[in-house]
């Protein structure tokens, strides 16, 4: 395979182009660690391993595309989570980031609960053996039969989004002889450090009811009046991504202002507060995410300050990181194929997949980090955009980055941090077959979700 290095594109010292990019590392040949799994090393001989076994060989056996999640990072970092809170507060896993059996296993295992928004996952998590007490049932519009699959399952809570849903769910707990557990959403006015599509607290969105006007007042009202619903609380979320707990402090103090005008109402003190997820992770090294512990303190630290001056007992707590678990567990590999140089640019470089395995990319600039894994190399640094396959402009992986000048098609080329939010947001664009998630531990490689094939796309065509 020929190694010549590519005559166009700036390199190290050259006046760069506006863009997204940092300065060119000292070693391309490193592996940040904050943005790459705790099993990932780069070998004496320049090969990278994750989980004791060396990438090449997993493009091998399981190809590429490819998602690989480092299963002893993802169940480590269930234990840090729930170990930071503790036994007196309750650790969501949030499905939406990236679900499948072989995960709602390693979450019942390492003692975590589970949030699903949608009967898809739902399905998943009772069919995988999560136990229905140990589920939150979210989501904006939930479908009556959404609704009574979870009532009628024993989901430990429902998270009422609308005074449409209050009506619902009482509706259909009543019908079903039972009385559902659930929490009022809220949203708090607070504008979270984060894109526009994933800031979820102010109040121009479409979840939950405002504190603004009294509106989660009166549903509070409505909630304890009806016999098919058990209100233990009130939930915020406000946003996605998120790396200091400023925003997260706003929304507590209100939470709890709200706690003590229904106590003072109605003579009840409601014994939960879940506070929501969005805690961020490192895409790139200049991205600085906090500890599990530090958040716990800190997030305890403001309710318990919050309830204090409330005169209010302090409310189980209740968290829901996604992204902050499995994000950091996986990576994607790619091969390169099509490697274009635009002189005084950029170069650019097509892999094997594309927005059909990544569309965070093109729908919120989300930035990435890559890294040569197939082999070491001393070349000077050139910056690239990767790009994948699909017949869109817009479709790129990672928007500039730089990679070794000698890079040829046929290398293989890994996309850190990618765990959340990927597989789970995947298409068939173009019909493109969307990859395979591959648990590796140990030495060894695992299916936990199965390439597509051209007879999946076909089986569901039925014209």
């Amino acid at each position: 395979m020929s190694r010549s290095a590519h005559p166009a594109g700036p390199r190290h010292g050259d006046v760069l182009p506006e863009g997204h990019y940092t300065a060119p590392p000292t070693d391309l040949n490193a592996l940040d660690p904050k943005v790459w799994s705790r099993t990932v090393t780069r070998t004496p001989d320049g090969k990278v391993t994750v989980g004791g076994m060396e990438v090449s060989r997993l493009a091998e056996e399981f190809g590429t595309p490819a998602y690989f999640l480092d299963e002893e990072d993802f169940r480590a970092r269930c234990r840090a989570w729930r170990d930071a809170f503790g036994a007196d507060a309750d650790v969501f896993y949030a499905g939406k980031a990236f679900l499948s059996r072989a995960v709602v296993r390693w979450l019942h295992e390492e003692g975590l609960n589970l949030d699903v928004c949608s009967g898809g996952e739902l399905t998943t998590a009772l069919d995988a053996g999560m136990p229905a007490e140990r589920i939150a049932f979210h989501g904006n519009n939930k479908t009556p039969e959404e609704i009574e699959r979870a009532v009628a399952a024993g989901v430990g809570h429902i998270v009422l989004d609308s005074f449409q849903e209050i009506v619902r769910v009482a509706h259909i707990a009543d019908r079903l002889g039972t009385r559902q557990r659930v929490q009022i959403r809220v949203t708090v006015g607070v504008e979270a450090h984060t894109h526009e599509f994933i800031a979820t607290a102010h109040e121009d969105q479409k979840f939950g009811i405002a504190l603004a006007g009294g509106e989660a007042a009166e549903a509070v009202r409505r909630a304890l009046k009806l016999d098919g619903l058990e209100l233990v609380g009130i939930h915020s979320h406000i946003g996605s991504q998120i790396f200091d707990t400023a925003g997260f402090e706003v929304a507590a103090r209100r939470v709890v202002s709200l706690l003590a005008e229904i106590r003072d109402e109605h003579g009840v003190e409601l014994p939960e507060i879940d506070l929501g997820g969005g805690l961020g992770i490192a895409y790139t090294s200049a991205d600085d995410p906090r500890e599990p512990h530090e958040i716990a303190e800190a997030l305890n630290d403001i309710v318990t300050r919050e309830c204090a001056a409330a005169g209010l007992a302090v409310p189980r707590i209740s968290v829901e990181p996604g992204r902050a678990i499995v994000g950091p567990t996986a990576f994607t590999l790619y091969e390169v194929g099509t490697i274009k140089p635009l002189e005084g640019l950029r170069t650019y470089v097509s892999v094997d997949g594309g927005m059909s395995d990544n569309i965070r990319t093109a729908l919120y600039d989300a930035e990435y980090s890559v890294a040569l894994v197939s082999r070491s190399s001393d070349a000077e640094p050139m910056l690239v955009r990767v790009v994948g396959k699909h017949c869109e402009s817009g479709d790129i992986v990672v928007r500039d980055a730089f990679l070794p000048a000698d890079l040829a098609p046929g290398d293989l080329i890994a996309v850190p941090a990618t765990g959340a939010y990927c597989r789970s947001m995947a298409s068939n664009y173009n019909h493109a077959l969307r990859p395979p998630v591959v648990a590796v531990r140990e030495g060894a490689g695992r299916v936990i979700v199965r390439r597509e094939t051209e007879e999946d796309l076909l089986r569901l065509d039925v014209g």
